[in-house]
């Protein structure tokens, strides 16, 4: 199945060649969650600070549920400033 990947600010490193827009679609086998999907593309958990899927937050304790076709999942890592 297919589903969208977004990486946004420094994770943009772990978007494979081709990525356009910070986004690249993959495929992925079903059952898959985001925690896996992440893994898949060396996102370290440290920096999955903020998690969208389909626009909606996504909890630490959520990221074990499995994706669904045409999914977009999006992932900021967490900033400082000031």
């Amino acid at each position: 199945m297919t589903v969208t990947l977004k990486l946004f600010a420094s994770l943009g490193v772990h978007l494979p060649p081709g990525a356009r827009e910070h986004a690249v679609q993959v495929e992925i086998p079903q059952g898959t969650s985001i925690g896996e999907l992440l893994d898949r593309f060396g996102v370290p958990p440290e920096q999955r600070h903020l998690v969208l899927r389909n626009g909606v937050f996504v909890s630490p304790a959520g990221r074990a549920e499995p994706l669904h076709a045409g999914d977009s999942v999006a992932v900021w890592p967490p900033v400082a400033g000031g």
